[in-house]
């Protein structure tokens, strides 16, 4: 099976799952990383890790219409199979999402369904500084055509400590993320 990581920024996520498959401990070859921001930082892991990548935007494509085509016509050319979302930070088109019917995953973190979409890690902490809200989560999932409303594969739930900040409950989420989503790509590779 042919693996394909999407990402569009740091690639922090990126870099555990790309460690985990150079130990060869999913039944799958990472084939590429997909970012659509050529200056983002996981570009540069992916060539340290000498993965191959590709990279263009919506706007360089002149419109979502024809950046989603060219990213099916990409995924196409690559014999990718399944395709893992980490830090992708764009909404997949429906021509995709059917082309890879249930072999899209997503990571998202919050304990879903609280918190769909953008910024949930920082929704999460201003409900706790207005409300008491003691917790948040992480969250690995199948992509539909909704937003984060695929079925769940894993969840793990995350405290939020009264002495928290956003960075140190973000901190927090991010190794949970690094921990649950090679166990969930374990089950489902």
């Amino acid at each position: 099976m042919r693996v394909a990581i999407f990402a569009s920024g740091n690639g922090s996520n990126f870099e555990v799952l790309a460690k985990h498959f150079a130990k060869g401990e999913f039944n799958a070859e990472l084939a590429l990383v997909f970012c659509d921001h050529p200056e983002a930082f996981v570009l540069e892991r992916a060539k340290r890790l000498q993965i191959p990548a590709a990279t263009f935007t919506v706007k360089e494509c002149h419109g979502k219409e024809a950046y989603e085509k060219r990213l099916l016509a990409l995924l196409q050319a690559k014999k990718i199979d399944f395709i893992v979302l980490a830090g992708y930070m764009r909404i997949l088109g429906q021509e995709i999402v059917c082309a890879y019917d249930k072999k899209i995953v997503n990571l998202h973190p919050a304990y879903l369904p609280e918190y769909q979409g953008l910024h949930a890690i920082e929704r999460a902490f201003l409900d706790h500084e207005r409300t008491g809200k003691n917790q948040t989560g992480v969250t690995i999932h199948y992509v539909d055509t909704g937003l984060d409303t695929g079925p769940v594969i894993l969840q793990q739930k995350v405290p939020i400590y009264p002495d928290d900040t956003l960075a140190t409950l973000e901190a927090r989420i991010h190794a949970v993320e690094h921990e649950l989503y090679p166990k969930a790509l374990s089950q489902i590779l």
